[in-house]
């Protein structure tokens, strides 16, 4: 089933992207939740639509992309988060919220899909190379921070991250050792030692003698 996606969702797509999908998955957790929209006819038309009109405002040439990529490159986009003790977001920044806000801040329509980046889940600062035209690329500069304060330095990042996975290991539980067999002996276990009067084991072989010699005694007998 084809759909376009009202939203970004992660390891599917970008807001926009017209998606194939189960039609389980779609009708049952994309489509209830407003994440995507059945992809009618008439919703393709209105996407061409908004491509032609961004693709307007793209560069034309190396000049024109060359002013576009001082323009990006001497602007920083600041994102405003919540995130926990350890700098993880309680959600994440895309491409999609890069691309909105440098046409809030400066009326620059940006293909998202040329924004190479990963999903952003962790404060901190961050350069987004951009293709704004073949052989100029922009260098789109990140704030991602809690309202009011200053990212962390590339060191408190390590350090907050290494205590993270510190705390995450001593909260798993710890091995338990297997159980011991039940039912075999050990090896350790020693065979009892012959008391005195007892008679010794007959040595191998030594029952198939006697057994053999029975008849010739019997024989003599008669």
């Amino acid at each position: 089933m084809d759909v376009v996606l009202k939203e970004d969702v992660d390891k599917l797509g970008l807001r926009g992207d017209v998606v194939n999908v189960a039609r389980g998955y779609a009708r049952n957790f994309l489509l209830p939740r407003g994440l995507a929209e059945a992809a009618t006819p008439g919703l393709l038309r209105e996407l061409e639509k908004r491509e032609a009109q961004r693709a307007r405002h793209e560069a034309k040439d190396v000049d024109q992309a060359k002013a576009i990529a001082a323009r990006i490159g001497a602007h920083e986009l600041r994102f405003d988060v919540n995130a926990g003790p350890t700098g993880t977001l309680f959600g994440s920044v895309t491409a999609t919220n890069v691309a909105d806000r440098l046409w809030e801040e400066q009326k620059l329509r940006v293909d998202r899909r040329k924004l190479e980046m990963d999903t952003i889940k962790r404060v901190g600062r961050y350069s987004v190379p951009f293709e704004v035209f073949p052989d100029v690329v922009a260098e789109v500069r990140l704030v991602v921070a809690p309202e009011g304060e200053e990212p962390p330095t590339e060191e408190e990042l390590a350090a907050l991250e290494a205590a993270e996975q510190a705390a995450a290991a001593a909260a798993e539980p710890p091995a338990e050792s297997p159980a011991p067999a039940v039912g075999r002996p050990s090896a350790a276990v020693e065979s009892p030692a012959p008391q005195v009067g007892d008679e010794p084991p007959p040595e191998p072989g030594a029952e198939a003698a006697e057994s053999a010699a029975e008849p010739d005694q019997a024989a003599e007998s008669a």
